[in-house]
């Protein structure tokens, strides 16, 4: 981090200014996504809900930002970036001004919904100005972002906490406004102006419909898991499955490159791997604030500070992960990242509703740490097992995986936490948790070493 803001600091001064405010743009998307953790608990008071209804928050906004990234990126190159960006930041304002006031539960959802697909447009859009205008020093600017998004990221329960604290949950909606004026007085006045390049945006949006009716389909059955099995939503959920897979399949420009995934296992491997990861980090991201506000009677402000030690240590690990890797590869550090998902969870296990604060922050700590190892891990694991020329894409597909893996968490809590919440409903998330740990750690002692990968990638 260091080093990258220091060659930040010897960029030129519109070159600087450039970065900031793609980057003020960049943080709003995680920081929304994060902040809601912490009023999840307030906004089922008020709208008289189970988390079962209350996840569709979360299931929604991360399903509209899966789609939304990449049909943006093509939007912006369509209609150029400057654009799409300052329409991007105008949809979170209308959102921010909007979702206080919502009458009903479905209107907040759909206000999110317009929230995520506006943040959506930011990070495409700023990426392009950033790789088309500044050519010196680019590493350093895509690091800056990286560390903006994921702070952002990482910290929003904590912000979130303080906000509900002292404004109740409309306050993690006004909170855009300073970040919003800021951003648009910058980007009108900094950000280049980019040429729309005329061509019609190639976006298959069956491709995207279908995706959309399969991820619905999937949450229903899972949802419903609550109070029963629901055999027809299981079928339901599997032929769309199979009519999307056959639909991609056939698509020059897909969604979902579905034959690429087919050819290249491990690179799809690596991709389960990280929905896997997801599912663990978000379940503990989401399910943990709920359990201290709703069982333990913590208040919000607390809960914010408690969810540090999940930010704080995935923090400190990501540099020292990042010089690990140089010296030994992805393996070693996803082994680490593993380990301490099986240690973390079990550690939750033992947790009861009279420990001390100390020991459950103990075992968020060692959680943080897997998130440190695991995601930067399996980032590096990921190009190692892609050709350059398909990086952009792929890089999109491992987006993709974060939001299934989201949702799938927002899913798995719904199951739990449906009713109510109580110490047996954690002890039963983090045997879950313990179960994935499992299974990250075998697909991690299968991936190839580090030789291997040589080879792969001279051989492409």
């Amino acid at each position: 981090m260091f080093i990258e803001v220091n060659g930040l600091a010897a960029l030129h001064k519109k070159n600087f200014l450039l970065i900031l405010t793609v980057a003020l743009g960049v943080l709003l998307n995680p920081l929304n996504s994060s902040m809601i953790a912490v009023a999840l608990s307030r906004i089922q008071e008020d709208f008289s809900l189970s988390f079962t209804d209350a996840s569709w928050l979360i299931s929604t906004y991360y399903l509209a930002s899966g789609i939304g990234q990449p049909v943006m990126g093509k939007l912006a190159d369509a209609f150029g970036a400057k654009r799409m960006y300052i329409i991007g930041l105008l949809m979170i304002a209308v959102s921010a001004v909007a979702a206080p006031f919502s009458p009903s539960f479905g209107w907040l959802v759909g206000i999110r919904i317009i929230q995520a697909v506006g943040s959506s447009a930011l990070f495409p859009s700023g990426m392009g100005m950033i790789r088309s205008s500044i050519t010196e020093n680019q590493a350093q600017a895509l690091g800056v972002l990286s560390i903006f998004s994921s702070v952002s990221a990482a910290f929003g329960p904590s912000i979130g906490g303080f906000l509900v604290h002292f404004g109740d949950w409309p306050a993690i909606f006004v909170i855009n406004f300073p970040i919003i004026i800021a951003g648009l007085i910058l980007a009108i006045k900094i950000l280049p102006k980019s040429k729309p390049s005329g061509k019609k945006a190639s976006i298959d949006y069956a491709g995207i419909i279908l995706f959309s009716f399969m991820i619905i389909s999937w949450l229903l059955f899972l949802l419903g898991l609550e109070n029963s099995f629901s055999i027809w939503k299981l079928i339901l959920s599997v032929i769309l499955t199979i009519i999307f897979y056959m639909a991609e399949k056939r698509r020059s420009e897909p969604f979902v490159n579905v034959i690429a995934l087919k050819k290249n296992v491990n690179m799809s491997l690596v991709y389960v791997q990280f929905i896997l990861v997801n599912i663990v980090f978000y379940s503990i991201f989401f399910g943990i604030p709920l359990y201290l506000q709703d069982f333990r009677h913590y208040d919000s402000k607390t809960t914010g500070l408690v969810m540090l030690s999940v930010a704080g240590f995935g923090m400190i690990v990501s540099p020292l992960t990042g010089r690990w890797i140089d010296r030994s590869g992805s393996k070693p550090p996803l082994l680490a990242g593993a380990f301490s998902i099986i240690a973390g969870s079990l550690l939750l296990t033992t947790v009861q509703g009279n420990s001390p604060i100390l020991w459950l922050v103990f075992a968020l700590s060692v959680l943080g740490l897997s998130n440190g190892f695991n995601n930067l891990g399996l980032q590096t694991a990921l190009y190692a097992f892609v050709p350059p020329a398909e990086t952009g894409a792929a890089s999109g597909l491992f987006m993709t995986s974060r939001y299934i893996g989201t949702i799938l968490s927002s899913s798995l809590l719904g199951i739990l936490f449906g009713k109510h919440v109580t110490t047996a409903h954690l002890h039963t998330m983090a045997l879950v948790s313990v179960v994935i740990g499992v299974l990250v750690l075998l697909l991690t002692v299968r991936m190839p070493g580090a030789r291997f990968r040589k080879k792969l990638q001279e051989s492409k």
